[in-house]
């Protein structure tokens, strides 16, 4: 008997993974951008760990981070209620409104403004968190 890829709760984690590093890329271009030649790949890595500019971007950076070491774990399976944590981790991370005036969610929603890219990218992270949601 063959299972849907879709319904394997580490497939699902892994394509979550796989979305939201796009928008993290996006993001991270964005900013690089705004910040002008970073230099080598030595340099730019140094800028987005420690300098102030890009700060706001790590929380995204350590939930792909905690991702990717749940993915790692070989103890203890991913279930559908793992998938269900992250989803809901990511969507408040990136809720946009009024009770989000944090200085991440302020950043956020101007890159979203400004940025075609960033836009796409969440708009797709967006649909695939819609896509794990229970059903009703």
């Amino acid at each position: 008997m063959t299972t849907d890829p879709q319904a394997d709760p580490r497939t699902q984690l892994k394509s979550l993974s796989s979305v939201l590093r796009k928008l993290h890329k996006a993001l991270v271009d964005l900013e690089t951008e705004r910040f002008g030649n970073p230099g080598n790949a030595f340099e730019h890595l140094q800028l987005l760990t420690t300098h102030p500019q890009f700060a706001w971007l790590r929380q995204i950076s350590e939930m792909m981070v905690e991702i990717d070491e749940r993915l790692d774990d070989k103890e203890e399976p991913v279930n559908a209620a793992t998938v269900e944590n992250y989803r809901k981790a990511i969507e408040s991370q990136l809720a946009l409104g009024p009770e989000n005036s944090s200085e991440f969610h302020q950043k956020y929603l101007d890159a979203l403004q400004e940025s075609t890219q960033v836009a796409m990218a969440h708009g797709e992270l967006r649909h695939r968190l819609s896509q794990l949601a229970p059903s009703a």
